[in-house]
């Protein structure tokens, strides 16, 4: 991906990170507290095979999306 592009992402999840963190559910297997930053990079990954720096540029549309339903929908 190019660093523009990973600019605009690590934009999007810093932004999405800051209004999930106070909505994100606890859990038992972290009893200091989630971190929103880790749980969206970790949830791309997973849906995406990789890293978003390591993504192909065409994908931007789509990790912006799934970043955008991680923030409406907090698991």
């Amino acid at each position: 991906m190019n660093e523009a592009n990973k600019s605009a992402v690590k934009e999007a999840i810093d932004k999405a990170a800051e209004e999930l963190q106070p909505t994100l559910p606890p859990s038992r297997r972290h009893p200091k507290g989630r971190n929103a930053y880790a749980h969206i990079a970790q949830v791309l990954k997973g849906l995406i095979g990789c890293s978003y720096t390591e993504a192909e540029d065409e994908d931007i549309d789509s990790i912006l999306e799934i970043i955008k339903y991680i923030k409406e929908n907090p698991f």
